[in-house]
């Protein structure tokens, strides 16, 4: 790159926000070829071509520092300069057995899960499976070189001349992967499903919504309980989505548990609550450079219209006398620590409390990722505009508001001593057991009868606790349902 372009850049060093030079990461690297200084020649092998212009790809800028060693640059949310942590390009012309450093160097948050043990993810044309570098392979520290700003550095070999590499935060959950995963679904004429379309991004993008349930019980039943879950409020936050087709693989399959919840429920789930965002590439923000999860209060219907469309019907299904809105959980990853967990809300009225911890407990119980210990309920003023918070607000004191965390990195189950990281489909799989976990907590408010349940217990399964620090013992449960799961068609 140019030398008068990197001198562009001031670095502030205390919040790692770029003072001069922002329009030089406006947008993405389109197939940048990086040569050596003063190369004029023709491209060589080796000489790495660079491209995040694809769906959800982010790099705004590359240095060559040596034949070795190159300086990335996230591009930051569109709109929005103070979010630069996703990242997601691809890697060309590469020589065999070239070893190369890639330092990310302009993160906006320093606390990173990266300090702990997390690392990139990468796959290939030949191998298209993505999987985490190693470890060992990557570097957090504070730079000297750059304003004593956080850098993330990884090593990395190509082994071969003609694979496309691609390199990203996490695993990518893209808006057309959701579109064909839903059209797939619709392709089953399942009974108990439903697809509409809600509204429309800004980009015009769909929002989706889907129902699950057995429409025929509606008319037997005075008021059906109705539990909404949403996802990627926060595009860069990509496990969400597989925990959210988790819970929709598990509630659409044949399992007995599905079937009676089926009976019982209705599910409402938006899988992709920030679709524009999750399309650009961004970490945080929309199209517009908004955070949707400060806007639930007044969302507007032209700047936030999927937060709109999304508040309105919740706010009708409040008012239907039909439906109880028991449940509205808000699927999101965290950067910072592990397993998953909740964020609850806090009230005056103990019963109310107590009744509120209900449900992260029994989770607790049936995924031993999941941490009661990190579960925690707050009020604070920062998260006033959160759908968890408003939801709080305006629904009546029957009805529950969550926001579910997942680590971005990797879990600690009871009795280990290493991390274990997380891959799409042990996310996927939290998504199953809290879908499944929706059983336990009816069962107890005797909606569901004990006598139902007689005909899925099988003799492996037997009723456990969790240890109290969120890491239940829920593994022999998972492993029996496991089985049964695989032989019934419930995706793993």
């Amino acid at each position: 790159m140019e030398k008068k372009m990197e001198e562009s850049v001031t670095r502030d060093g205390e919040t790692g926000s770029e003072a001069a030079g922002e329009d030089v990461l406006v947008g993405n690297v389109s197939k940048l070829t990086v040569s050596p200084p003063g190369y004029t020649g023709a491209t060589r092998k080796g000489h790495l071509v660079f491209d995040a212009c694809f769906e959800s790809g982010n790099l705004g800028r590359v240095d060559y520092i040596s034949e070795f060693e190159f300086d990335l640059f996230i591009r930051p949310d569109t709109c929005n300069p103070r979010f630069r942590v996703w990242f997601n390009f691809t890697v060309e012309n590469v020589r065999e057995t070239q070893r190369v450093i890639f330092n990310v160097v302009n993160f906006s948050k320093t606390k990173s899960l990266y300090r702990d043990g997390m690392s990139p993810v990468v796959k290939s044309t030949s191998r298209p499976k993505w999987q985490r570098l190693p470890a060992k392979n990557v570097y957090y520290y504070r730079c000297p070189d750059h304003r004593r700003n956080y850098v993330m550095s990884f090593a990395f070999c190509f082994d071969r001349e003609d694979d496309v590499y691609q390199f990203a935060y996490c695993y990518p959950y893209t808006y057309s992967r959701l579109q064909h995963y839903l059209a797939s679904l619709e392709r089953r004429n399942l009974s108990y499903l439903q697809r509409e379309q809600l509204g429309l991004s800004v980009q015009q993008r769909r929002l989706d919504l889907l129902t699950i349930t057995n429409f025929g019980q509606r008319s037997s039943e005075r008021e059906k309980k109705l539990v909404f879950l949403t996802a990627r409020v926060h595009p860069g936050e990509s496990p969400a989505s597989f925990i959210c087709q988790g819970v929709i693989d598990f509630l659409v399959s044949q399992h007995p548990v599905a079937q009676i919840l089926r009976d019982h429920v209705i599910f409402k789930i938006v899988p992709m609550l920030n679709p524009d965002g999750v399309y650009l590439g961004n970490y945080r923000c929309s199209l517009m450079g908004f955070d949707l999860n400060r806007h639930w209060q007044d969302p507007s219907p032209w700047a936030h219209p999927t937060l709109h469309a999304v508040k309105q019907l919740i706010v009708q299904m409040n008012q239907d006398p039909t439906v109880s809105l028991e449940f509205y959980i808000d699927v999101h990853a965290h950067s910072t620590m592990l397993n998953g967990f909740m964020y609850g809300n806090v009230f005056e009225e103990e019963e109310r409390v107590q009744r509120q911890a209900v449900f992260p407990r029994l989770l607790c119980q049936n995924a031993p990722d999941f941490s009661f210990s990190n579960t925690s309920f707050n009020r604070d003023v920062v998260k006033a505009g959160t759908g968890r918070r408003f939801l709080g607000g305006l629904l009546d004191d029957t009805s529950y508001c969550y926001t579910l965390e997942v680590s971005f990195y990797s879990y600690m189950t009871a009795g280990s001593t290493a991390p274990v990281p997380y891959t799409e489909e042990t996310y996927m799989k939290l998504g199953r057991n809290v879908a499944r976990t929706f059983l336990d907590y009816y069962k107890q408010s005797n909606l569901i009868k004990d006598n139902i349940l007689t005909h899925i217990q099988s003799p492996e399964v037997k009723p456990h606790t969790g240890d109290g620090n969120g890491k239940g013992k829920g593994v022999g449960r998972d492993a029996a349902d496991g089985e049964r799961e695989k032989s019934q068609g419930v995706r793993h």
